[in-house]
């Protein structure tokens, strides 16, 4: 039997880093075995500059061979940072995974995804669905790599931190320190979806200065009460798992779960309204494979505990919109369940700078910035075109 096509936000990140998306420029090769926390292999052939490497934990795996990746800027296997956690006492210096791709010198873009998401944004041509947002990210591209750099980094999760929970403010953090170390002083934009929204409102509170303008997708000032619950749930099935032995099966059921959300009513009666099977033993209905098929590769590519860490973040998450004092486009999808555009208003009229608001309407609810690629392009190129903060570059 076929098996179903998994179109969520299960990304296994498989750069094939040759020019990504054509990007003609000098390059440096080097091989990469993970954009994650826990194994890494690099082994450089400088070309007269410092270029991307990698760390270690277990995060999103990407399996990757020896390629060629356009990048420029300073970076390292793992850049070392220090923050003031909110949920501890005290500074912690923290290892921070980054990736920063795009034209020598040009304005950067600092890009993050949703917690499941890593640093890996783009990829090759030989592999066009490797970045988790290759479809927005490259030569000609909503995020053109021939007009701008793109920095992100890897979520740190509580763990990491040395906290008992890591927040959206630390995240935001983090990455103010990275721009330190590469000696940047200031981004063109913050271009954030979902977590990564989350995250880019409270760097646009706390780091104003360094920020010309937020684009913040599918995520607002602070997670909605039903949303929270369901993820609640997720995280009572992860936390029995951990403590039956069981963690592969029940990060699978709690992803299963969290499918469910990600995509709105009408797609699910459009794709799954057949009929029941007797299968294996018993009556199977025509979404459970594909679930099963979406939560199986989540399971073999993450990991609980910072699944756990990472969802939590999400629902400690609250920011005061008054603070956010650079010019902001927010993108909302008319079927998100998670995020409804009765959030997304809100926090417009609540904005301390102008704001505008794009709704996207699909049928693919929290998934849009995942798959609506034709919808969302010309709204991505308006908002990077559009003035910024400072006029400064």
């Amino acid at each position: 039997m076929r098996s179903p096509r998994d179109e969520s936000r299960d990304h296994h990140c498989r750069w094939s880093m040759a020019a990504v998306s054509g990007f003609p420029v000098a390059s440096m090769s080097f091989r990469l075995d993970a954009c994650q926390p826990g194994r890494t292999s690099v082994t450089l052939q400088t070309s007269n500059r410092d270029d991307v490497a990698s760390d270690a934990v277990r995060t999103p795996s990407c399996s990757r061979a020896a390629h060629t990746l356009p990048v420029t800027g300073l970076t390292a296997p793992n850049l070392h940072v220090r923050i003031h956690p909110k949920y501890a006492v005290g500074a912690r210096d923290v290892p921070v995974r980054h990736a920063l791709i795009g034209a020598a010198n040009a304005p950067v873009i600092i890009v993050q995804g949703g917690i499941s998401a890593d640093c890996c944004v783009a990829s090759g041509e030989s592999d066009a669905k490797g970045g988790w947002w290759a479809m927005q990210i490259g030569a000609g591209r909503a995020i053109d790599l021939t007009r701008w750099r793109v920095l992100s980094i890897n979520w740190l999760t509580g763990a990491e931190i040395g906290a008992p929970a890591v927040s959206s403010e630390d995240q935001c953090d983090a990455l103010a320190a990275v721009l330190d170390i590469l000696r940047i002083e200031r981004v063109h934009a913050f271009v954030g979806a979902s977590y990564g929204a989350m995250v880019g409102l409270a760097f646009a509170g706390r780091h104003a200065e360094r920020l010309g303008r937020l684009v913040a997708i599918s995520g607002t000032h602070r997670p909605h009460p039903l949303a929270t619950a369901q993820r609640a749930i997720q995280r009572g099935i992860l936390r029995l798992g951990i403590d039956t032995g069981s963690e592969h099966a029940a990060l699978s059921l709690a992803r299963q779960l969290g499918m469910t959300t990600y995509r709105g009513s009408a797609e699910f009666a459009h794709r799954f309204n057949g009929d029941v099977e007797f299968r294996d033993g018993r009556f199977r209905a025509p979404v459970e494979d594909w679930l099963e098929h979406a939560g199986g590769r989540f399971a073999e590519r993450f990991n609980a505990r910072r699944y756990l860490s990472l969802s939590e973040s999400i629902d400690l998450h609250r920011i005061n919109p008054g603070e956010v004092r650079v010019p902001t486009t927010l993108i909302g999808c008319s079927s998100d369940r998670l995020v409804p555009l009765a959030d997304l208003f809100e926090l417009q009229s609540s904005l301390g700078a102008a704001a505008q608001l794009e709704v996207i309407e699909s049928d693919k609810g929290h998934d849009a910035f995942l798959t609506e690629h034709a919808k969302l392009t010309p709204l991505l190129r308006s908002a990077l075109d559009a003035p910024v903060a400072g006029a400064r570059r």
